[in-house]
């Protein structure tokens, strides 16, 4: 992000440092978000056509991302490195506030093959996981309502 001899657009501030991001006018109502390490996402308004996130997919996004990443070591850990897991994040705006106010975040991920109890502490130590760990979640707790499910198991 700090060569200006790049192709993207994006303009180059001296604050950049390590968890910098910039979101760059493309056209109208379409940016261009950027990391320091080079990766790309379209954002732009929900009214328009084309592969893009808005605003509000990234931060749902961005909560299902920490929770995965919050929760695969202890997840490969004990089902295995192949495991399986999608992590989806449920919600819209209220359009009276124009805010979140909830969202259910839903692990997806097979634990039939283990016992009850087992299942059980995994779940909780997913959770705890995520409690401890997702830093999104615990930036966005106590102005959103977020609520987490692992495997139909509620977590919070």
């Amino acid at each position: 992000m700090t060569d200006e001899t790049t192709e993207h657009p994006h303009a180059v501030s001296e604050r950049i440092g390590p968890g910098s991001v910039s979101a760059t006018r493309i056209a109208p109502r379409r940016f261009e978000g950027l990391n320091e390490r080079g990766a790309t996402v379209a954002i732009g308004g929900a009214e328009l056509e084309g592969e893009h996130f808005t605003p509000g997919e990234l931060l749902k996004l961005a909560l299902a991302g920490c929770v995965g990443l919050s929760t695969d070591r202890v997840a490969a850990r004990r089902l295995g490195d192949d495991v399986a897991m999608t992590v989806w994040a449920h919600g819209r705006s209220d359009e009276e506030s124009n805010r979140y106010t909830h969202i259910v975040e839903e692990v997806l991920l097979d634990l039939s093959a283990l016992e009850p109890d087992d299942r059980a502490r995994l779940v909780d130590v997913m959770g705890k996981a995520i409690d401890r760990v997702c830093t999104v979640g615990r930036s966005v707790e106590g102005a959103i309502d977020v609520d987490t499910e692992i495997d139909g198991t509620a977590v919070h």
